[in-house]
């Protein structure tokens, strides 16, 4: 899929928003990619991951035995591709702010797995999935992603696939263009819930 046609489906579900947003990275953007709107679409969200997962096999790391997610954001996206890669997809929660398996979640030492996120931005959630999946001995080959934002700058500590790259500016609050200052910031994002 091209960049187009992911915002395509993004915008037909009202999910790419513009205004002045407070991501989970706490950086500020004048655009949020909702992409509850997106996956709230199944046959939209099937269209997304079959295409994430043909990239993932094409990009050399088909051979898994599983998918994790962090939840919340990673958990849809997780799924529907770990289906198109006939997979068992399983997911990272946050436990007094740190991600850990729960659920009876398990993952074997040296067993190759990649980390399957929504968007990323800066890449954090990625990276605090990956030290979570290390401490079982798993071996996390790769991350993916449906929209990397960051352009590809972002460091997840691993190879990252992305769908596509849609580069979005992002401030931190002490260094807002005056454009965005003067509008009130939202925060339509998910981190910070327990």
């Amino acid at each position: 899929m091209t960049t187009e046609e992911v915002l395509d489906l993004f915008r037909e579900s009202g999910a790419l928003l513009e205004g002045h947003f407070i991501l989970s990275s706490g950086l500020r953007s004048p655009v949020f990619l909702q992409k509850a709107r997106v996956f709230m679409h199944p046959a939209k969200a099937e269209k997304l991951c079959r295409a994430l997962a043909a990239k993932i096999r094409e990009a050399g790391y088909g051979d898994v035995s599983q998918i994790v997610s962090p939840a919340v954001g990673g958990i849809i996206p997780g799924y529907e591709t770990a289906r198109h890669m006939s997979v068992p997809a399983i997911y990272t929660e946050r436990v007094n702010g740190v991600f850990e398996l729960r659920r009876g979640f398990e993952l074997a030492p040296g067993e190759k797995v990649i980390v399957v996120e929504d968007i990323v931005s800066t890449g954090v959630s990625i990276r605090e999935c990956i030290e979570a999946i290390r401490k079982t001995g798993a071996n996390v080959v790769a991350a993916a992603c449906l929209i990397d934002r960051s352009g590809g700058e972002a460091d997840v500590g691993v190879p990252l696939v992305s769908l596509v790259q849609y580069k979005v500016s992002a401030y931190p609050a002490d260094a807002l263009p005056p454009e965005l200052a003067a509008i009130p910031a939202v925060k339509p994002g998910s981190r910070g819930l327990t």
